[in-house]
């Protein structure tokens, strides 16, 4: 068994002074050391990855995407949201998430060259653009090409299902 230490107590003061007063303090790691606890989880950092392919995931697409039940995958994009590593925004009855800029940078350290950190997510359609943010009522039947049946009776989004 090999021991981690140095047989002989050395210690080069200005080299280590140095070093020392170089680091960042206890306070400011914590942060990024959160950050990093956020994606140390095997899980969590398949997430990541999802949401990094798929730009805005609702936590249904999440959970089936990534082979989860629908409260697990809302606790590790939870996880991944308090630490700043992802966005959420309500869209009707689905909580969307999506990565931040910081979350897709620490996935890129975290997974280079993969082919999750070098595409862009393909760009996601409002899933509901006929209909007005106030009232509910459709405005724009002819342009989206929908049958003129309404939302808010609890049916599913347009292209959702």
């Amino acid at each position: 068994m090999t021991v981690d230490a140095c047989d002989l107590l050395c210690l080069d003061l200005p080299h280590a002074e140095a070093v020392r007063a170089a680091l960042p303090g206890t306070a400011s790691s914590a942060e990024p050391a959160g950050r990093a606890k956020a994606l140390g989880d095997a899980t969590r950092l398949r997430v990541a990855a999802a949401l990094a392919v798929g730009g805005q995931l609702c936590v249904c697409d999440i959970a089936w995407v990534c082979g989860l039940a629908p409260n697990l995958a809302s606790h590790h994009v939870r996880v991944l949201r308090q630490a700043g590593l992802a966005a959420s925004r309500r869209d009707g009855r689905l909580m969307m998430y999506e990565l931040t800029d910081q979350g897709r940078a620490l996935l890129a350290v975290l997974l280079p060259g993969s082919p999750v950190t070098t595409s862009a997510p393909d760009p996601v359609p409002d899933l509901a653009p006929d209909l007005a943010p106030d009232t509910g009522a459709p405005t724009s039947l002819a342009a989206t090409g929908t049958s003129g049946s309404s939302t808010t009776s609890g049916a599913a989004p347009a292209g959702r299902p």
